[in-house]
């Protein structure tokens, strides 16, 4: 371990016939700064921004080709000396071991009998890569100085991950060594592999997160160059854009929040060994002892020796598998399409309806989502839907009436409806929007479906368009489900039907809630965000990562544009994506842990 044979900086290949000169690469670095500084464009030119910048990045590249720092050796090599570092700083590995599982990548296959509930693995604090590890090493001067380190936690850790690759006799070398070389993400996707995502509501959080990873490498490739306190930190010395992509990736597909030493705050984290384990359907089973002050997995279910073991990351839809973790989960129960709803303020109605959305705790703009199952609308989007769709008098009625304040709680109730025409124009617009949706696509599902019988689709094409057949078929039984819903809100209103009317008490208003409000949140998901969560501005750039104070960041000049950054979140987006995501508490202890 700390061999420094084991570190090396790529000699030029080939491909690269010159040394390109520092002052060459800053010069296109600043470019891609101010390019990546910009607002992004609407009208439908994002693709076009997109494939400027990529343009420059790959300028960038072609100049760093060589100047990369890699480890000798190949990955598989490094697992058993993972294990064994693993053994000697209190992870007993007694349990499994690391093997190839073919189109899942590598990931932990049971030795012996596990039993389901059963405590297998466990993760002191000191093995963690963490925030607070990253302020006590060489990037901590650098940290208390620079406003976007401390504000994202996110790009903390990446930069933290980076110097620690490059330092020969770092203590988590191990672990460090046992990451994949390349990852899965849209980050690696050639050009035309992005391109089949065009049309997809997932596109614009991959077109969005390749923007933010080349702001974030342009404005801290600037920072290593020029900053004081950067002056003793490897990265002043090969920073290449590969190597942050590499970083982001490495940590936008394995981090999650775990409380700090005191239990007081939370901070993100990368956790070693445990990472290892590939997603299935299930519940969370992962926490944090603080006690013991540890990381602690039990087994999912029953598992035979050799058998591979498995943990759930959470309900995730595939958007944010393929954007996050870099593949797409088939039998996912938990898939769903986001949309963006609001209401005109140009609207003659706009004050009436925000006041009755903000007195159901509704904001007047929301991401929401359509679901794969039953329910395939949340009592939320039904709520926003029916304010949405109202009358002045029913408005009025909801505001100044007899029992407004009762009414407000029945907006998400399914059996109360506002009135029989209400309805019908509730369930017509979500037949109606889900149908334009599905007009935005280029192919039709067959032709997807026959793409995808093709044997010579590259990996990452077959999951572009695993992902956009997927959304299809959410969008068309929305679209079925509203019509459904129409023709029998059609009928009650043919047949004169009395309105169902609410006496009692009170109504659990607003979300599902179909987590266990006693289950723990111990282990926090970062890139999924809340469904109904604001819209600002014109677009969700909403930060998920319980990172409010980067939002308060008033920087000047190019700075300003890194406030949105680093996710789902992602939404981490690669360190920053506008995710939708979901649920609620079920969700907060899932894990971000990739296929690996």
């Amino acid at each position: 371990m700390g061999k420094k044979s084991r570190v090396k900086t790529q000699k030029l290949g080939s491909g690269a016939s010159t040394v390109a000169s520092p002052k060459e690469i800053m010069n296109l670095v600043a470019e891609l700064l101010q390019k990546c500084s910009t607002a992004t464009p609407a009208g439908g030119k994002e693709w076009e921004e997109y494939l400027q910048i990529r343009s420059l990045v790959e300028k960038i590249r072609k100049k760093q080709k060589g100047m990369s720092v890699v480890f000798e050796g190949n990955r598989e090599d490094s697992f058993r000396e993972l294990m064994s570092w693993a053994e000697e700083n209190g992870a007993p590995c007694n349990s499994f071991t690391i093997a190839n599982f073919g189109a899942e990548g590598y990931g932990l296959q049971a030795t012996r009998d596990i039993k389901a509930e059963e405590l297998f693995l466990w993760i002191p604090r000191k093995m963690l890569m963490t925030v607070e590890s990253a302020k006590d090493s060489v990037l901590g001067p650098l940290h208390s100085q620079d406003r976007i380190l401390q504000a994202m936690g996110n790009v903390t850790l990446a930069l933290h991950l980076l110097c620690e690759r490059m330092n020969p006799s770092s203590y988590w070398l191990p672990y460090i060594r046992s990451l994949p070389l390349k990852y899965d993400t849209p980050l690696y996707y050639q050009q035309e592999e992005v391109q089949l995502l065009l049309g997809t509501q997932a596109v614009q959080d991959v077109l969005s997160q390749y923007k933010n990873t080349a702001r974030q490498y342009a404005y801290f490739y600037k920072l290593a160059q020029t900053h004081p306190a950067a002056s003793k930190l490897s990265l002043k010395d090969s920073f290449t854009f590969d190597d942050y992509r590499w970083a982001v990736s490495s940590v936008m597909t394995r981090q999650n929040q775990i409380p700090t030493e005191d239990g007081n705050h939370i901070t993100q984290a990368l956790i070693p060994l445990w990472d290892m384990c590939n997603h299935t359907n299930g519940l969370i089973t992962t926490g944090y002892n603080l006690e013991d002050d540890r990381c602690e997995c039990v087994a999912l279910q029953d598992y035979k020796a050799t058998e591979q073991i498995y943990i759930f990351y959470g309900t995730r839809s595939n958007a944010e598998f393929v954007i996050h973790n870099g593949f797409f989960f088939q039998d996912n129960s938990h898939d769903r399409v986001k949309i963006k709803l609001g209401v005109s303020k140009s609207e003659r109605l706009y004050a009436m309806k925000a006041e009755v959305l903000a007195r159901a705790s509704i904001p007047a703009s929301c991401i929401f989502a359509l679901h794969c199952n039953e329910p395939l609308i949340s009592a939320r989007l039904l709520a926003f839907l029916r304010v949405f769709c109202m009358t002045e008098e029913e408005l009025k009625d909801y505001l100044l009436g007899n029992g407004a304040i009762k009414k407000i709680f029945t907006l998400c109730n399914t059996d109360y409806p506002v009135s029989w025409e209400n309805e019908i124009k509730v369930w017509t617009f979500l037949e109606t929007r889900a149908a334009l949706l599905l007009k935005t696509y280029k192919t039709t599902s067959e032709e997807d479906r026959s793409l995808l019988e093709k044997p010579d689709l590259s990996p990452n094409s077959r999951v572009a368009i695993q992902l956009r057949l997927a959304e299809k078929q959410v969008l068309q039984k929305a679209s079925a489900f509203g019509r459904t819903k129409r023709l029998y809100f059609e009928q009650k209103l043919a047949e004169v039907a009395p309105l169902p009317v609410y006496e009692g008490s009170d109504i659990a208003l607003l979300e599902n809630n179909d987590g266990d409000p006693k289950l723990p949140i111990v282990l926090h998901k970062l890139e999924e965000l809340e469904e109904g969560q604001e819209i600002r501005g014109e677009e969700h750039s909403l930060f998920p990562h319980g990172e409010g104070a980067q939002q308060q960041l008033n920087l000047e000049g190019n700075h300003v544009q890194m406030r949105d950054e680093l996710a789902n979140g992602s939404n981490y987006a690669s360190l920053d994506l506008d995710k939708s995501s979901t649920e609620t508490q079920k969700d907060h202890g899932s894990l971000t842990a990739s296929r690996t």
